[in-house]
């Protein structure tokens, strides 16, 4: 062979072999990434091919599908009671992919996950259309209904949680959307879905507020400051004085902190601070206690980090870089420490349960289309705020304001019930509407079976009668009572 031809000769072999590297690449490293690819219209039209598998409550479908007609896209998702569900179920549109359960637990839902190949072999072998699975809640029916229609009109949050387990009850968010109405891929579901964007509806409805709003949690965070003074050894008799001046001066400043009305908040006792919600006592304590104590047992209640429900929940904040004054200030939570409505839950878990925190979740299980278990979540303790002795003192604490302190609106006949109301300032120089909070737990014959997290972010309400215990305990105290009649029910 001459020198031309052989030249030409390895030119095309590197050219074969370039060729087969590439093909291999893409049939072997690239699969996965191409088979799932958004741009791949064939991953939509396989997942809208048959109806979705279901997300269940209190064993019934909150969920279902109906046949299109005229799309390449056979089945469009269906939901019953949507704005309810919507912050529990997020969506799955033809056009607009899928969010929050309906996105996590897609390959269950389509029946793609490599845990139900023996289903599709099957379903394969004897002709059967390839059905998917379902994915079964923790969430409380009953519960969820109380809070959503407690919310009403108002804007804001409600989180609840079995403190016992970790379980989330209830997760409402108002306002809501309705999913059903951007499932489809036509003009009509692309123009609500545009509806919804924050831009264009400044209430922003497709907002979980219950996971992924933080707020300034007012004098609810008065529990996480008493309890790291009572884990610190700062106070250990909680009827006791303290030694807490008012008028007390902000550190640094000359600026008084006041407290709200005529309270008797001098050398109150810890019980007394916090049925009063004394500003000077809790203030002073955050002080006392210094930044990093202070930052060390929010974290213990899970602040300053994310975590999964399966749906990420953003991590509320205690800050590590503060001034003296901004910690004494964040003690009474009112500067910079922003908290989550499901965070606030878990704080009220945690002193319910003894002073253990469970780690919250939304999913039980998992179930293949025969019915059987694919994955079962269990109970996970997430970490020990404080000691029993010391939750038990501070359910004492939190007792005494439903019996007789700024919480009485949460009072159950015949169920003790703990709480804590909050009214946190908002705007510059506290210029706009406050947030009004409450969080609380209530103990039946088993210990808690329920903590409640409630904020109201917004509503007609006059500036001057916006409190926690008038806006949010009502709430609280709906799904509270949902919760143990479902309970007593069992």
């Amino acid at each position: 062979m001459n020198k031309p031809l052989r030249r030409i000769a390895i030119f095309c072999g590197l050219l074969v072999f370039a060729l087969l590297l590439r093909d291999n690449w893409i049939q072997y490293v690239q699969a996965d990434e191409l088979k799932n690819h958004d741009k791949n219209r064939r991953v939509l039209i396989a997942r809208y091919g048959q109806p979705r598998g279901n997300i269940i409550v209190d064993g019934q479908p909150i969920t279902g599908s109906v046949e299109t007609n005229g799309t390449d896209f056979k089945y469009k998702r269906t939901y019953k009671n949507g704005p309810m569900w919507a912050p529990v179920t997020g969506y799955a549109s033809q056009a607009f992919d899928a969010n929050q359960i309906e996105k996590l637990e897609d390959q269950i839902l389509t029946g793609n996950d490599d845990r139900l190949f023996f289903n599709r072999t099957i379903d394969m072998i004897t002709g059967k259309k390839q059905k998917g699975g379902d994915v079964i809640t923790t969430l409380n029916g009953k519960a969820q209904k109380a809070a959503f229609e407690g919310l009403g009109n108002k804007k804001g949050a409600v989180a609840a949680l079995d403190p016992r387990t970790g379980k989330i009850l209830a997760l409402a968010s108002a306002p809501s959307y309705d999913p059903s109405k951007i499932a489809g891929a036509s003009k009509k579901d692309s123009d609500a879905y545009n509806a919804l964007k924050p831009d264009v509806d400044k209430d922003d409805p497709m907002l979980n507020r219950a996971l992924r709003q933080t707020y300034p949690p007012g004098s609810t965070f008065k529990v996480v400051t008493a309890a790291a003074a009572l884990e610190n050894g700062k106070y250990t008799d909680i009827d006791g004085p303290t030694d807490s001046p008012d008028p007390w001066k902000l550190p640094l400043s000359t600026q008084p902190l006041p407290n709200e009305g005529n309270i008797p908040c001098k050398d109150a006792s810890l019980r007394q601070a916090l049925r009063y919600s004394c500003n000077t006592v809790f203030g002073k304590l955050g002080d006392d206690l210094g930044k990093d104590k202070m930052r060390e047992e929010a974290e213990k209640f899970g602040f300053n980090k994310e975590f999964l429900t399966p749906v990420r929940a953003d991590a509320s904040v205690y800050p590590e870089k503060m001034d003296q004054p901004g910690n004494a200030m964040s003690a009474i939570g009112q500067f910079d420490n922003r908290a989550t409505p499901l965070q606030m839950a878990m704080v009220a878990a945690a002193v319910a349960n003894d002073g253990k925190l469970m780690k919250p979740y939304m999913v039980d299980s998992l179930r293949a289309p025969n019915l059987n278990t694919v994955e079962q979540t269990d109970p996970e303790e997430m970490s020990q705020p404080l000691s029993s002795e010391n939750a038990q003192k501070l359910q004492s604490m939190m007792e005494t304001v439903v019996k007789e302190g700024t919480g009485t609106s949460a009072r159950i006949p015949g169920v003790t019930v703990g709480g804590k109301t909050g009214t946190a300032q908002h705007g510059v120089a506290n210029s706009k509407n406050p947030y009004a909070w409450f969080i609380s737990y209530a103990k039946g014959k088993d210990g808690s079976p329920v903590a409640v997290a409630v904020v109201i972010e917004g509503s007609d309400t006059l500036r001057g009668d916006i409190a926690g215990g008038k806006l949010a305990a009502p709430i609280a105290k709906s799904v509270m009572q949902a919760v143990l009649g479902t309970e007593r029910d069992k």
